[in-house]
């Protein structure tokens, strides 16, 4: 399938004009557009340490309990500060866990199941300020 040049232009500028409606429709819904994009977390449980995902990226629900050995990321002053609470893929927070103590949130890596507030994986990245 070809494009000629003319085509390829045309296209471009299409894309180039649609940024500006979308941004200003973004700000016209009060960023509702943005959050719909996350689902509604209710009715989660918390996920299991044992989750195939969940353990290949060494989650824990207590990050004092990762296994440093494994996963240096943790170890030293620096992750001692890394927890879920504070990680930028935390996009649900403050929820709570029937039987489960704490506070508990949605990770955008997770869709099975909430993360702890205290918990901690090797994806962890820190919080956009």
């Amino acid at each position: 399938m070809a494009c000629d040049r003319r085509a390829f232009i045309k296209k471009g500028l299409a894309a180039i004009a649609a940024v500006p409606v979308a941004s200003t429709l973004e700000k016209v819904s009060g960023g509702s557009i943005l959050k719909a994009r996350y689902v509604e977390a209710q009715g989660l449980g918390a996920l299991p340490e044992n989750h195939p995902m969940a353990s290949a990226l060494g989650y824990m629900h207590d990050a004092s309990k990762v296994d440093t050995a494994k996963f240096p990321k943790r170890a030293g002053e620096a992750g001692k500060s890394q927890f879920c609470s504070n990680c930028q893929l935390l996009v649900q927070r403050d929820m709570e866990v029937a039987g489960k103590e704490g506070k508990w949130g949605k990770c955008a890596l997770f869709a099975d199941g909430l993360v702890s507030h205290q918990g901690w994986c090797n994806s962890w990245v820190a919080k956009a300020s």
